[in-house]
């Protein structure tokens, strides 16, 4: 990706989960469709899914990750 020429992404689906709510991005990278998973929670937010190719792979990841971030 170039500066002048950034890839603007764009949420397809976001959902409350456990607390935090997670949100699907997709974008291209190198030609291809990828999805982000992104969290947020109340004192901040994380990249929990940096690259996915497909959006429930996206979605599961961020699920987990969120179950091993927050699970005491």
């Amino acid at each position: 990706m170039h500066i002048a020429d950034p890839d603007h992404i764009k949420t397809v689906f976001a959902f409350p989960y456990r607390g935090v709510t997670i949100q699907i991005t997709s974008g291209t990278h190198l030609g291809v469709k990828i999805y982000t998973a992104w969290v947020d929670y109340p004192t901040g937010s994380a990249i929990a899914v940096p690259k996915a190719y497909s959006r429930s792979d996206a979605i599961r990841r961020a699920k987990q990750w969120v179950m091993q971030k927050f699970t005491l």
